[in-house]
């Protein structure tokens, strides 16, 4: 295949799963000799949560103060004006991630600056507010071409569209993410006041789909054996507002007497410096991630590769790419089934066997195979571009 330009879009420049798998994504298609410009909305003008080995574009975007709509709205037009010309178009391949940049290219579409477009889903969600199920529906059926990270998406997508979709699944970066302890180990101990332990990480914040109350209740029963514990829920940083569930977990933290803040039960970080997650996932005695929904589960393949244990729900996409010696899977609706392997996770022998297990699984899912994985979908979505004429 010759080399390709291709215009990855991203939701953000935040420290999410799906904005990190689009650098990633993007580092290896570079690597291999495309040329792999990732683009998302940037109110700041800082650019994206960490350093990438690839082209990143930082979109102007405007400041919004409204409902989710608004924002949604918002961030189409705002990529709408970025590639409001056919020179700012000048790619062989545009590949959007999520509702924003898939309504955007849809209307590109429409407005004939680019031929089609291809798709990654990662997850849907469910929106009461018709205006966003309509755009999150309308970035699907408007792709010329669809992926997704997992089978269980892929099947969705052919349940409620009628389409194929073929699955890329994701990768790890080996290089970044090592059981090698650093000097950032301490650093992270400190700043968030970690002591023996036994530490539990939560990723993604205070969010519905993560099941952090549900990781809460459990830790909460882990202390009554382990009154040294600490839970670390770390991220969060969102285009949704889950203000209604963290106010719920904040609740039941109140309510089950745990207080936070660094050196506390429970520290709630928000998004952490990206060259400190591989020292988190380290420090900690185990991920703790029973999500009742994801895409993937980036973080899952993280942990592993820097030596962590990790709990999972028994729900797919986790039983599509972990089999039951990988990590201890869990009932994501019964606290009790949580709490009971997060004790496991302690047991010197059973912590081996998973440390064992997570090396060997994370080392099998590489960027470089990911990036492959995508290659039939840009050749067509390529060969749709009309060839330029020379004099």
């Amino acid at each position: 295949m010759r080399p390709l330009r291709i215009a990855i879009l991203t939701h953000s420049v935040n420290p999410r799963g799906g904005v990190a798998h689009c650098l990633s994504l993007a580092e290896a298609l570079c690597a291999m000799g495309h040329e792999a410009v990732v683009h998302a909305p940037d109110t700041t003008g800082e650019g994206f949560f960490r350093d990438a080995r690839c082209p990143t574009i930082s979109v102007a975007a405007k400041p919004i103060d409204g409902t989710t709509a608004d924002l949604v709205r918002t961030r189409i037009n705002d990529y709408l004006r970025h590639f409001g010309s056919p020179a700012a178009c000048d790619f062989d391949v545009f590949h959007c991630h999520d509702g924003i940049g898939g309504n955007a290219l849809a209307t590109l579409k429409h407005r004939r600056l680019i031929p089609g477009f291809v798709r990654t889903v990662h997850h849907l969600d469910h929106f009461d507010d018709p205006s966003i199920a309509e755009w999150q529906d309308r970035a699907v059926r408007e792709a010329t071409r669809l992926l997704c990270v997992s089978r269980v998406w892929a099947d969705w997508i052919g349940d409620e569209f009628g389409a194929e979709a073929e699955i890329v699944g994701n990768g790890v970066d080996l290089d970044a993410f090592q059981d090698r302890p650093t000097e950032a180990d301490a650093v992270v101990r400190e700043r968030w006041g970690l002591g023996a332990g036994p530490i539990v990480l939560g990723i993604g914040g205070l969010e519905e789909r993560k099941n952090t109350a549900g990781t809460i209740e459990a830790f909460a029963r882990l202390r009554e054996t382990h009154p040294g514990a600490q839970l670390v829920l770390a991220g969060g940083a969102s285009l949704l507002d889950h203000t209604p569930y963290r106010a719920r977990c904040l609740a039941t933290l109140d309510a089950l007497g745990l207080a936070t803040g660094p050196g506390k039960p429970v520290v709630v970080t928000g998004p952490v410096p990206n060259d400190q997650m591989p020292a988190l996932y380290r420090v900690a005695d185990m991920l703790a991630f029973p999500s009742w929904r994801e895409g993937f589960g980036l973080c899952v393949l993280e942990a592993m590769a820097c030596g962590t244990s990790a709990i999972v729900s028994r729900l797919p996409p986790f039983t599509e790419y972990l089999e039951p010696g990988d990590a201890l899977f869990v009932d994501p609706a019964r606290p009790r089934d949580i709490a009971g392997a997060m004790a496991s996770t302690l047991v010197p022998e059973i912590r081996a066997a998973l440390r064992a297990a997570g090396f060997k699984r994370a080392a099998a899912h590489s960027w470089r195979a990911c990036a492959e994985r995508h290659l039939d979908a840009y050749a067509s979505c390529a060969s749709l571009r009309p060839e330029p004429i020379h004099a």
